[in-house]
């Protein structure tokens, strides 16, 4: 759950600058011209920061699937205990009744012939 939780924060992080740097550009005391051309060269840095925002978020679900198959994998081994030790009980206490069975059909039998 901490591994999902930072990958969240690392992705707001990113997005937070990107949105903080647009937002100081546009607003900055500058001319015209120098904002236009620091707003190119963001720009130009944006495929950039999204295929480093990507690997991020691959390494993240890379992560998350590792953990999920494991999870379940330790759920299955869980279940396929349960189901084996239910089997067993239920064999043994197939054979106690069927014991009990014969024993109480015994002395019927006995006392019919």
């Amino acid at each position: 759950m901490s591994k999902n939780r930072t990958g969240a924060f690392v992705g707001g992080m990113l997005l937070g600058t990107a949105i903080g740097a647009i937002g100081g550009l546009l607003f900055a005391p500058r001319t015209g011209r120098q904002t236009r051309q620091t707003l190119k060269k963001s720009a130009e840095a944006l495929p950039e920061l999204a295929e480093d925002l990507a690997t991020s978020v691959g390494l993240h679900a890379d992560r998350l699937s590792t953990t999920a198959v494991r999870s379940w994998g330790e759920t299955l081994d869980r279940l396929r205990d349960a189901i084996a030790a239910g089997v067993e009980a239920s064999q043994e206490e197939h054979q106690v009744l069927s014991r009990s069975d014969t024993q109480i059909q015994s002395p019927v039998n006995d006392r019919v012939l």
